[in-house]
């Protein structure tokens, strides 16, 4: 399940460093509000027995505030978008926006105008192409990859079989990207991040899609990296 927060912020601007880097305390912040005992299950430990996080989420977003170079402008209404496959997971981050007036995204506060339930599209037809609104996180022998890079589609295909194993779906996927954009580089509390948004053709079993829709491409999910628009 994923849904939309519509919010309004106090502050013209955001620091670049918050942009990702407050993701995770928002999310682990939300869980804990429902259910402490899940939210120090999944920073400490992770879900079922994996180090992976099965939770997305879209770093505040400002449709209608100009455009200045080199900063994060905050003007305007905005919104935020949170989502995870694993229904008691979605259960808490949505009650846990609900119940909010308002949340702290790193330094900046945030007005919470309105929470959203998204449809989930149709993906019976065992492919769809994805397209990410946020930068696709890919490493492998402690490089970051980019998508014209050897080897980016064998590790988003093991990454994404990952997940898979996880959640106990089937794990058999083909991954074709159709397009990319631009290198970028984001500064976390877990170290810098580099990737670039992607848009693939994905093969796979409709429930492991589904996921997929719900979670995000490749790693860093939970600190807003591989966002599906």
């Amino acid at each position: 399940m994923r849904f939309r927060v519509d919010v309004a912020a106090a502050e013209p601007e955001m620091a670049w460093t918050d942009v990702h880097g407050a993701a995770r305390s928002v999310v682990y912040d939300l869980i804990s509000a429902q259910d402490a005992e899940l939210a120090t299950q999944l920073h400490d430990t992770g879900w079922n027995n994996s180090p992976l996080r099965p939770v997305g989420i879209r770093p505040p977003v400002f449709p209608n505030a100009a455009r200045v170079k080199g900063r994060y402008a905050t003007a305007g209404a905005g919104l935020l978008q949170l989502s995870s496959p694993v229904p008691r997971i979605a259960a808490c981050l949505l009650a846990g926006a609900a119940q909010r007036s308002d949340l702290r995204w790193g330094s900046s506060p945030l007005a919470v105008q309105g929470v959203q339930v998204a449809a989930t599209p149709d993906h019976t037809g065992g492919e769809a192409v994805l397209e990410t609104a946020t930068p696709v996180v890919v490493k492998h022998d402690g490089r970051f990859l980019l998508p014209d890079d050897p080897g980016f589609t064998h590790r988003l295909e093991h990454n994404t079989a990952h997940k898979a194993d996880v959640l106990g779906l089937d794990n058999e996927v083909d991954i074709t990207v159709l397009d990319s954009g631009p290198r970028r580089r984001f500064s976390t509390p877990k170290g810098f991040r580099i990737g670039a948004r992607v848009s693939v053709r994905m093969a796979a079993a409709p429930p492991l899609l589904d996921a997929i829709h719900d979670w995000g491409l490749g790693l860093a999910t939970n600190q807003g990296f591989g966002w599906i628009a």
